[in-house]
């Protein structure tokens, strides 16, 4: 059953109140303004936070698409807003699935830690960047460390003013246990110096499923405590969920909650995990983790969800507060009013150019320019899709509408796009219509369109149902939508196991060129 939200809401605060009046319970006077989930809307996996100062800071799994995990500052945890990625050059050591990056802040230094794929091997390893200002990128310091099959969620702590990286490994290495270890690092925290030691190791016959991985670790009192994600990440038929462990030292012996799994999939939010701790000034503890939304789903990809701990000292352990369920709307961190607004407007003759464009890591960097009023994007020849520029989806239905002069030599588009494989879009050339896909490799042309004579710009459109189902038409002279499709066509070909599909523009042709876009319309319901 669908409950409505603010019954939720009236129900999870009176639960909260009751959890907060056990005795040893953390007692504080809470503000009454309210957030909604997500707070990082979009396919937005494996988030990292930090507080520096009054200000927070967080980055996200990029996966196939560059520039490399994006990062979001906000001074309240609910309202977020994107600086830039880490990596806007990829390093060369790297050919693509960018995943788990982990900040950290250390006299005035900002690490990330984060998985790669090795260009050598394929293998994914974890390297290591450093910047003193994040909002300008970082610098890439390398592969940091290799361990056996594959090495990936880093996770970094200070402990008696020495380093020490945790990560999760043996996950491809047959007939051996997953398990969650730990190495001392050097004091600039760019070598791995110490022995591996381990901290967790998975159990199959639990809720874990043979998988333990996104560890994030703090301390509290005299406990070092862990939040870790087991079983199934991603796609269609996940079923990810969090536990709980804590030690009296950072070597262990760790002791798992009895209680575990402590968060789990339901109506609203489903395969819950991977995420990390923060603590605000006045110590209320936060999980930024991520979920994929059961609107959209897998479509959409797993978004930044915010979910609070709070402490019961009696038994040493925290609690989710909300129960084991993701809220879909909370009480907030501070009392600032959350801003929905993802839809977007552009007109390029007036607007700057602030758009966070995203792309295929696999395919060179797109090339484009405003000028004149019009966005350029540059024809990459005898390519299967041609230069695409996407959108990170933030929910899943939308209407997306182009202003495009028509070419007679380019096929300018409008579209999704999973892979280089893998596409689906309309497009216009001269007085022509085209609706394609790309599908295992193979072009196909759906259907086509004759156009009206004209000289002036024309509007192509697109809307999404639930991200999967999508109808493809343009705008006439006097401002009708004009169907091209009468049958929605369905998009779940499209490549979404650890990501989901970009929205946006492309353009193709047999000779280099470059489209003409006047406008960007991207409305969410």
């Amino acid at each position: 059953m669908q409950t409505n939200r603010y019954t939720t809401l009236f129900f999870f605060t009176f639960l909260a109140a009751l959890t907060t009046a056990l005795p040893g319970a953390a007692q504080s006077a809470q503000p009454k303004t309210t957030y909604q989930n997500p707070v990082i809307a979009g396919d937005f996996a494996d988030p990292s936070v930090i507080r520096v100062g009054d200000t927070y800071y967080a980055v996200g799994t990029s996966s196939e698409w560059g520039p490399a995990f994006p990062i979001y500052a906000s001074t309240d945890l609910v309202n977020w807003q994107y600086v830039g990625p880490v990596f806007a050059k990829l390093p060369d050591w790297i050919e693509g699935s960018y995943w788990a990056p982990e900040l950290f802040h250390r006299n005035g230094l900002f690490y990330v830690y984060y998985t790669a794929r090795r260009k050598s091997d394929a293998h994914s390893y974890i390297g290591v960047a450093t910047s003193r200002d994040l909002r300008q990128g970082f610098t890439d310091r390398g592969l940091l460390l290799e361990w056996t099959s594959e090495a990936i969620d880093a996770f970094v702590i200070e402990d008696n003013h020495r380093l020490y990286l945790t990560w999760k490994a043996y996950g491809l290495d047959k007939g051996k246990a997953t398990e969650l270890l730990g190495a001392e690092l050097s004091p600039d925290g760019l070598r791995v110096t110490g022995q591996a030691f381990t901290l967790l190791r998975a159990d199959a016959s639990t809720w874990e499923g043979g998988g333990a991985e996104g560890q994030a670790l703090f301390k509290r009192g005299r406990y070092y405590y862990m939040t870790y994600s087991g079983n199934t990440c991603c796609g269609a038929n996940c079923n990810y969920q969090v536990g709980l462990a804590r030690a009296g030292s950072l070597r262990g012996p760790w002791e798992k909650f009895s209680g575990n799994p402590v968060l789990t999939s339901h109506d609203d939010w489903k395969c819950p995990g991977h995420g990390t701790v923060v603590t605000t000034p006045d110590k209320r503890y936060f999980y930024l983790h991520h979920a994929y939304k059961s609107d959209g789903f897998t479509f959409t990809g797993r978004q930044g969800v915010l979910t609070e701990l709070v402490w019961n000292d009696q038994t040493g352990w925290p609690a989710f507060r909300y129960g084991t369920v993701t809220p879909a709307e909370a009480i907030a961190p501070t009392t600032h009013p959350q801003q929905l607004v993802n839809s977007i407007t552009v007109n390029f003759g007036k607007t700057p150019a602030t758009i966070p464009w995203v792309w295929d890591v696999h395919k060179s960097v797109p090339v484009y320019t405003i000028a004149n009023g019009q966005l350029r994007l540059n024809n990459v020849p005898a390519d299967l899709v041609g230069s695409f520029l996407g959108l990170v989806v933030k929910e899943s239905s939308y209407t997306l509408s182009v202003g495009i002069h028509p070419q007679e030599s380019l096929w300018q588009s409008i579209g999704l796009y999973g892979d280089a494989r893998n596409a689906l879009g309309v497009g216009v050339r001269g007085d022509s219509l085209e609706l394609w896909q790309v599908r295992d490799g193979v072009r196909s042309q759906l259907q086509t369109q004759g156009l009206p004579s004209r000289s002036g710009p024309l509007t192509l459109r697109l809307t999404s149902r639930r991200g999967q189902f999508f109808t493809f038409g343009w705008i006439t002279d006097g401002g009708a939508f004009q169907t091209l499709n009468s049958v929605e066509i369905d998009g779940s070909f499209l490549p979404r196991w650890d990501r989901a599909p970009r929205l946006g523009i492309s353009v193709r042709g047999p000779d280099a060129g470059g489209s003409r876009i006047d406008s960007l319309s991207l409305v969410y319901e």
